[in-house]
């Protein structure tokens, strides 16, 4: 049986998928550094090196690759802006030709962060994207790529990503929670928060669900897919939810009060859009998916995050 390629795999959501992809068939795991964890090496894949990525390609032969690497550094993006499109843009291109040359499908991740977020409803994969900066463009221009390219795919846009490893968002607000008497987070941007479990799991579903397709009903069935929790909150009230909940099951020592600020008294190196709610019918439909609402995912997170440290 030909192998699944995951690239990225040390990152929040590839750590997931290492997990979710595993009933698929053989998975062979790459990381830019070629070790998943200190001392557990891996196949290396910096996206920033084609030479190294063809080369895994060419070795392994995958039926399918699975891109979870990216730049991510919303704010250093700015000042990175030509390894942000080598990483984001360049070398998506090079992996849908060499899918597309060899007979394989990529799956690949992508971001709110193409919208320039002036809407008041949710996005869809057809509404028009408008970029604020450098790494929402070169994320956009890794979809052009893929596209261009004539690979099988799928691309799957998704937002305000988190986990109980890694650098994000709650791990952030738990930390500031346990040294801070109150916390401050803007309130006037909206989305939906996302644990990367709940992508990598939904990944595996659409994936089972659209491998087997004959060639016109795969093609038909991939492109673009939003894909997130369901519902919206903002950043304000997700830091207050991540709070109270985290206080409730014995993570916190007190539920820090968390006061909302605008992202002007906020001020970031790259712009973020007011508005990163997503669509989520044409994923739902498509592969039967039932999505949760971001209040149950985040339960699961904490409840993750609290049996890691029960365990330690």
């Amino acid at each position: 049986m030909k192998s699944i390629v995951l690239l990225g795999a040390d990152g929040q959501v590839g750590f997931e998928l290492r997990r979710a992809l595993a009933p698929l068939g053989p998975l062979v795991c790459a990381t830019r550094r070629g070790e998943l964890a200190p001392g557990l090496p891996c196949e290396r894949a910096d996206l920033a090196d084609p030479a190294a990525l063809t080369a895994l390609l060419a070795r392994h032969r995958p039926r399918l690759i699975v891109n979870a690497a990216a730049h991510t550094a919303v704010d250093r993006a700015e000042d990175e802006a030509t390894l942000a499109h080598r990483v984001n843009a360049a070398a998506v291109g090079e992996i849908g030709q060499w899918a597309a040359q060899n007979g394989a499908v990529v799956l690949h991740y992508s971001t709110d962060y193409v919208f320039g977020g002036d809407a008041n409803v949710p996005y869809r994969e057809t509404d028009a994207t408008a970029p604020l900066g450098v790494y929402g463009t070169s994320k956009l221009a890794g979809e052009q790529a893929l596209a261009a390219s004539g690979a099988d795919h799928l691309i799957l846009r998704t937002a305000w990503v988190y986990a109980a490893r890694g650098r994000n968002f709650l791990l952030s607000m738990l930390r500031l929670a346990a040294e801070r008497d109150e916390l401050t987070v803007v309130a006037d941007q909206q989305g939906a928060p996302t644990p990367a479990a709940v992508i990598a799991a939904a990944s595996a579903a659409i994936l089972a669900r659209w491998l087997p397709l004959a060639d016109e009903a795969r093609r038909a069935a991939g492109g673009i897919h939003h894909l997130t929790c369901r519902g919206h909150c903002s950043w304000q009230a997700f830091a207050a939810a991540i709070v109270a909940r985290a206080h409730a099951m014995g993570l916190l020592p007190r539920s820090t009060p968390v006061r909302a600020i605008t992202s002007a008294e906020y001020p970031t190196r790259a712009a973020r859009p007011q508005w990163s709610v997503l669509d989520l019918t044409r994923v739902e439909q498509t592969f039967g998916l039932q999505l949760p609402p971001w209040q149950a995912g985040l339960d699961l997170v904490l409840a993750d995050l609290a049996g890691t440290r029960a365990a330690s």
